[in-house]
């Protein structure tokens, strides 16, 4: 007998618990809002159910206003977290959403708008976080930058620059800031991607800075593990968010985005929240520099 989906804990069939979706060719100018996707995104505002799994914790998630980081504040707050969230100015609609949607948990919401292209401003993004919220223990590290593009000879120097600059540099000088106010249970998750093991030939910029991500939380993973400092990877395959439709994806691609998985569609961002969930809690206590893959099935390492 099928059952209702009407949470993220349903008992259910994984093909059909979100709907197999053909997103229409579309555009929007960078970065992109969940509020103009066609179709919407489901990022928990009604499907994300907390346990109490993060009860007290204070987390900085960057990209935190629609996609995948706009579902895991939901999914944190939910499960009992104050979160900071960092994204652009042009993404305050989706961000004032997300506030929204946390604050009626009874979670701080902090906002903070800045570019993670910069040293200074990463470092300062750290600080208000702290500040705001009291102190640090959950810094998920998931802004991005994604630009399809069909030839290496069209990859311009200023893109190559402002990709490896969002998704590695930020990554980098965003961790260097915190890691001082990391005590020990708390946790550092980076978004990765299926990308970085299985390149797309249109997407060389942004499948190297995944790959490289990898190799870097693996090491920190080490390096900070005896302090009591866990960090680990999510890699997603593909998943319906606004950086598909701003240039992530060719437009003639959009209506077939993610029907080529196993499961036979993309995910929802709400299905990737409970694997940050998962790590950034206590019970993932003996996991340390994982890369774990929520990819519909495809092929991993």
């Amino acid at each position: 007998m099928a059952r209702k989906h009407t949470d993220h804990l349903t008992f259910d069939n994984p093909v059909t618990r979100h709907p197999d979706i053909t997103p229409p060719e579309q555009d929007q100018d960078m970065p992109g809002l969940d509020a103009e996707l066609e179709p919407r995104t489901d990022r928990g505002e009604r499907t994300y159910r907390g346990t109490g799994r993060l009860e007290g914790r204070k987390a900085l998630i960057t990209g935190g206003d629609s996609g995948i980081g706009g579902a895991v504040a939901i999914a944190y707050a939910r499960e009992g977290a104050d979160v900071a969230i960092n994204y652009l100015p042009a993404e305050e609609e989706d961000a004032e959403r997300i506030a929204e949607l946390v604050e009626a948990e009874g979670r701080t919401c902090l906002r903070i708008p800045a570019d993670v292209t910069d040293r200074k401003t990463c470092d300062r993004i750290v600080e208000e976080a702290v500040d705001g919220l009291g102190g640090l223990d959950a810094l998920v590290v998931n802004a991005g930058r994604q630009v399809a593009t069909a030839s290496i000879e069209d990859i311009t120097d200023e893109q190559f620059d402002e990709t490896v600059k969002t998704n590695v540099y930020a990554m980098f000088w965003l961790v260097r800031a915190a890691v001082k106010h990391l005590e020990p249970g708390s946790t550092i998750v980076l978004s990765s991607s299926v990308q970085a093991y299985s390149p797309s030939e249109t997407l060389l910029d942004y499948a190297m800075t995944k790959a490289a991500m990898n190799t870097f939380g693996k090491g920190l993973a080490k390096q900070l593990a005896p302090k009591g400092v866990r960090v680990n990877i999510v890699a997603p395959g593909p998943v319906w968010t606004p950086l598909q439709v701003v240039e992530g994806q060719p437009k003639d691609k959009l209506p077939q985005f993610g029907k080529g998985q196993p499961i036979g569609r993309a995910a929802q961002p709400v299905e990737l929240a409970p694997a940050y969930v998962f790590l950034a809690s206590p019970e993932s206590s003996y996991v340390v520099g994982e890369t774990l893959n929520v990819n519909g099935g495809a092929d991993s390492p």
